[in-house]
């Protein structure tokens, strides 16, 4: 079985030589391949050959085209500060509590900001990598990306007081996310993944979530899939017991769940649906290879009679991870295939 058999598979409930394993690397890539993570996060060319370098050498199931959480910010008008070595943050956030949000144009993802480079690793990635490997983007909730652009209290403070004038707003973002996952499709990705970290029940209340963002993310994936998105993958961080049940009516298909979230409960709560987890991310700096395998192996136990399982990080890899880390849990997943 190739990377993209053993995803549909799984997502699917049915048998694999092994489960898929997927670090979540994406600045890591850079740092090990010695490109400046800046040059690595505004071109694409680096991008894609930093991706292809690094799932060469780890042997891992997919490769990821994502730049950092402020690209469609950027894009809509956001001014962003860059350092040489750290992920890049909003100088200048592109709208303000005043704004007309009914009259926002989605950006254009061929001329706008980032994204074409963007565009550019996607489409170099589908071209060059190997055959059967997936090929994985990324676009921001529309949650996450009206905190980009406003602010998070501004835009905590405006859904409490304006609720219909922040909805307009969360219309605009979901609008911008179907526009670039769309476009990422075009350019080669396999799925873009929805990644919403402000969405956690750690940052908004169950209620907010079921309300305001569960409904725009469900008609996100419906337009990905209708795009030819294989699969819908939830991307959101910390301690998310209590919105996992909200999952299947989302049309989550593969479920992100964080360190933080015990396996066991996230199959009660999610018994039909693909897990992906959940490493703790900065266990791969700190951590020694004999302990990550250890850590894998039993994610791998837990799953072994259920199936429906991607072995990976809770969240992102760190760029400074020591390689052997990620060695260690993509060999655990090998040595049982």
């Amino acid at each position: 079985m190739n990377s993209l058999d053993r995803i549909a598979a799984v997502v699917n409930f049915k048998e694999t030589d092994r489960a898929p394993v997927i670090p979540q690397i994406f600045g890591h890539a850079a740092v090990f391949n010695r490109v400046p993570l800046v040059d690595y996060l505004r071109n694409g060319e680096k991008l894609a050959s930093c991706q292809l370098t690094a799932q060469k050498y780890y042997g891992h199931d997919a490769v990821f085209v994502f730049m950092d959480a402020c690209v469609e910010s950027e894009a809509v008008g956001s001014t962003l500060i860059y350092t040489a070595e750290q992920y890049p943050d909003v100088n200048v956030y592109a709208l303000t509590r005043d704004s007309d949000f009914h009259s926002l144009e989605v950006p254009d993802s061929s001329r706008a900001g980032r994204m074409p480079d963007f565009l550019k690793a996607a489409s170099i990635l589908r071209e060059q990598a190997p055959d059967g490997l997936a090929v994985v983007g990324c676009v921001l909730g529309p949650m996450s990306l009206a905190c980009q652009l406003l602010s998070l209290e501004t835009a905590l403070y405006l859904a409490i007081d304006e609720t219909d004038r922040f909805e307009a707003l969360l219309d605009f973002c979901a609008a911008v996310a179907i526009n670039f996952g769309i476009a990422q499709i075009r350019a080669g990705v396999h799925l873009p993944l929805i990644f919403e970290p402000v969405a956690s029940p750690e940052v908004v209340p169950t209620q907010f979530f079921r309300e305001l963002i569960a409904p725009r993310i469900k008609q996100i994936f419906t337009a990905l899939k209708d795009g030819n998105s294989m699969a819908n993958w939830l991307h959101i961080t910390g301690q998310i017991n209590a919105i996992l049940p909200l999952y299947p009516d989302i049309g989550v298909e593969i479920a992100n769940f964080d360190y933080c979230v015990d396996p066991q409960s996230a199959q009660s709560l999610l018994p039909d649906t693909c897990l992906d987890g959940n490493l703790k991310p900065y266990d791969f700096v700190k951590a020694t290879p004999e302990t990550i395998a250890a850590e894998s192996n039993y994610l791998l136990q837990q799953f072994s009679d259920r199936g429906g399982f991607i072995l990976s990080s809770g969240c992102e890899i760190p760029p400074e991870s020591r390689p052997e880390n990620i060695s260690a849990m993509v060999h655990s997943v090998r040595a049982k295939g």
